[in-house]
């Protein structure tokens, strides 16, 4: 299982996502699900995945190194070359219809799902700022000013945190916070996410990351964080006064 979440804000974009991946209660692994592409000045974008591993590795590897085609008679394009955001969401949802061409029948012949979604935010030139979700069809849907996120994976827990606190205007490291707490609520409800954690902050306009960091277990801010929400939690709920109804 995985949990990624992405939040596109006034301020910029935080991409965060966990490393773990399982079959099985003895068969867990380790593997990078947040892959960023930066060009200092020219672009910044980071993609996240979710789903079969196997078709996610696929589908990045010809949208990053192998190239898409777009259309008949069109030139190969990467997430290298693309000119727009738009463009780059299109090229990665074909990106997972060609694996789905080369690999979808012999799954389908092994009882498997083609399953895999891929978030992909960032900007290019003077363009603006986007952050899509692409799903196993290869469709996509975008995040927008009234819903500024969008999670994949084992989404459930931390999404109530996000839903009540976060808006647009949220300051980009208020969001960063609450993006830390929503994956801590996730790695506490279900053991197939776990640390380490990847983390990418993107400042809009900036056209460079402001921060990639692995988070690991030894993190002294992050530790301190789980405390601390933990606390206020508790705090919280002890601070509410009883319903006063007899029982």
């Amino acid at each position: 299982m995985t949990y990624c979440v992405a939040l596109r804000l006034e301020g910029g974009l935080v991409m965060l996502a966990d490393t773990r991946t399982n079959a099985g209660v003895d068969n867990i692994s380790t593997f990078r699900k947040l892959t960023v592409i930066e060009h200092p000045g020219e672009r910044v974008i980071g993609l996240m995945t979710a789903g079969n591993l196997a078709i996610s590795q696929a589908a990045i590897n010809r949208a990053v190194e192998q190239g898409v085609r777009l259309g008949d008679g069109e030139e190969l394009e990467t997430l290298h070359t693309v000119p727009t955001m738009v463009r780059a969401a299109q090229l990665m949802g074909q990106a997972v219809r060609d694996v789905y061409r080369t690999d979808g029948p012999s799954l389908e012949a092994q009882a498997g799902d083609f399953n895999v979604s891929i978030l992909l935010g960032g900007q290019v030139g003077n363009g603006e700022l986007r952050l899509f979700q692409v799903y196993s069809a290869g469709n996509y849907i975008e995040a927008t000013e009234d819903t500024p996120y969008l999670q994949i994976g084992e989404h459930k827990y931390g999404k109530p945190i996000i839903d009540r606190a976060l808006t647009y205007d949220t300051d980009l490291g208020d969001g960063l916070k609450l993006a830390l707490i929503s994956m801590d609520s996730t790695m506490r409800s279900n053991l197939s996410v776990g640390m380490p954690i990847d983390l990418m902050v993107y400042r809009r306009k900036a056209l460079k990351v402001a921060l990639q960091r692995r988070i690991k277990d030894d993190d002294a801010y992050f530790a301190g964080l789980r405390r601390s929400w933990s606390d206020a939690l508790t705090q919280a709920y002890r601070a509410i006064p009883g319903p006063g109804w007899e029982f």
